[in-house]
């Protein structure tokens, strides 16, 4: 009996022993880590005014003109400005850094101005907003919840842009932006939009002032969802656009490429070559033929926003 007391309490000196051990490691691991971790930096490049006099009569809403943002494996962001003929201008210096792994990004514009102030992004299930030149704030904790989050733009009437997200069950749901960077609590918009395995958009394709958005299908038909401007039911039932957008691993849109003042839109294909569709203004065909605006090099980016 002495001698298994013994080994009992030798054992739990060890266990003990190791223990405090083992949470030194771990606190000196996880002091490691945060210290390594990369800090995010990023800056917005140079963007000019969308031409939109010939629509200005169509429509109550600035068309935003943006760069095309792209993140790397390396968590280095490039920024393409448009040229106004349709195409990008190649950028002379990386844009930010340390965004490897960060998820959903999306530029948003907090002033209505029609140009991005900085970005909205998920990095360890948490949400941040960046504006441009600052360090990332954090907005909320508990977004891994979510697969899809795009911003097309002012969704909910009022001035600043406001962010969907879309959680596993295939629940759309609605943030408002404050213009600040901060959001109000969701709003539940509708069930059933995990069939589709791109949500994208950035102002209106329709010439009603409301901003609009695409979303396409596991048989590569893309439906365009009209914007009401009303929060709590922000877009209208679908409607197809076309068959035939499978073959692209992404679509993006950062508004007016093409300083026409109508919103466009971007797909990238499996040989990494970008494409550019041009917005007609026209809700029955939202979309004129494809242009190819990058050769290839594009399959090169994790993310595009």
């Amino acid at each position: 009996m002495a001698n298994s007391s013994g080994l009992n309490r030798a054992g739990v000196l060890s266990r003990v022993t190791v223990a405090a051990i083992t949470a030194a490691l771990v606190g000196t691991t996880t002091a490691a880590v945060a210290a390594d971790a990369p800090q995010r930096s990023v800056s917005g490049v140079q963007q000019q005014a969308s031409n939109a006099s010939a629509f200005a009569a169509s429509t109550a809403a600035v068309t935003p003109v943006n760069a095309l943002y792209g993140v790397n494996s390396a968590g280095t962001i490039y920024g393409y400005v448009p040229n106004g003929q349709g195409g990008l201008t190649l950028p002379t210096e990386n844009s930010g850094t340390g965004w490897n792994y960060s998820q959903h990004i999306n530029q948003v514009d907090q002033t209505a101005d029609g140009k991005s102030d900085g970005l909205f992004d998920v990095t360890g299930g948490t949400l941040y907003y960046t504006k441009w030149n600052t360090t990332p704030r954090k907005i909320g904790a508990g977004w891994g919840i979510y697969n899809k989050l795009v911003s097309v733009g002012n969704t909910g009437g009022a001035a600043a842009d406001d962010l969907l997200a879309r959680d596993s069950a295939g629940v759309l749901w609605h943030y408002l932006g404050y213009g600040t960077g901060s959001l109000t609590t969701r709003t539940k918009i509708s069930a059933g939009w995990g069939g589709y395995n791109q949500l994208a958009g950035k102002g209106d394709l329709t010439s009603d002032g409301k901003a609009d958005l695409v979303a396409r299908d596991a048989a590569g038909v893309l439906w365009l969802y009209k914007g009401t401007g009303n929060y709590k039911t922000p877009f209208t039932g679908r409607t197809k656009i076309s068959a035939g957008w499978g073959g692209f691993n992404a679509l993006v849109s950062v508004g007016d490429i093409n300083y026409d003042g109508v919103t466009d839109l971007m797909a990238r294909d499996a040989a990494g070559a970008l494409w550019l569709y041009k917005g007609t203004g026209n809700a029955t065909m939202p979309f004129y033929n494809r242009v190819k605006i990058g050769t290839g090099g594009w399959n090169g980016f994790k993310q595009l926003f």
